[in-house]
């Protein structure tokens, strides 16, 4: 079929905490073969969390493929087999240490379709009641408030190199009608 490639074969060759990598053969429509190195992830989620004055809740903390410090969006890792709202809801109390009353799904995205399996699930969290933060034993993160209005000025001037949390403020700007 037009465009379509039929995997032939599939070996790991890595089995990792986070992700596995995979090289695949495959057959091209045209009958010739190719190969194919796949990275299989659970996915993520990310979450808008605004508050009733419009303020937005983002995170920082260290990225180590990056080497830098950055600003996002409360986010994290599904379990494999995990609902993504559930996972949605633990990361937001986890990170910023809030339930929502309004947890509404922005869509999802494929960060990386050329290799990468993950897809992140966008949420808009408002009605936001505030409690502990539960940290994994790993994170350090410190959470910050702006008004949203600056976070999407942030957005356009390039100022978050992140693709979930362009997106997601941007997903969310529309609803909340910003733009």
């Amino acid at each position: 079929m037009h465009l379509d490639e039929k995997t032939l074969s599939s070996e790991q060759k890595f089995d990792g905490i986070v992700v596995k990598l995979f090289v695949d053969k495959v057959e091209l429509e045209d009958g010739r073969e190719a190969v194919r190195e796949l990275i299989k992830h659970p996915g993520g989620v990310c979450i808008v969390p605004v508050n009733d004055k419009g303020e937005i809740y983002m995170v920082r903390q260290f990225r180590y493929p990056f080497g830098r410090v950055l600003e996002e969006i409360p986010a994290g890792k599904l379990e494999y087999g995990e609902d993504h709202r559930e996972c949605g809801l633990r990361e937001l109390r986890e990170e910023i240490g809030a339930e929502a009353g309004s947890f509404e799904y922005l869509g999802c995205l494929y960060p990386t379709v050329a290799y990468d399996t993950e897809v992140i699930h966008m949420y808009l969290a408002r009605d936001l009641h505030f409690g502990d933060r539960d940290l994994d034993e790993d994170e350090f993160i410190d959470v910050i408030k702006l008004p949203f209005e600056e976070a999407l000025e942030n957005v356009y001037a390039g100022r978050y190199p992140d693709a979930k949390t362009q997106l997601a403020i941007l997903k969310a700007a529309k609803i909340l009608n910003k733009c």
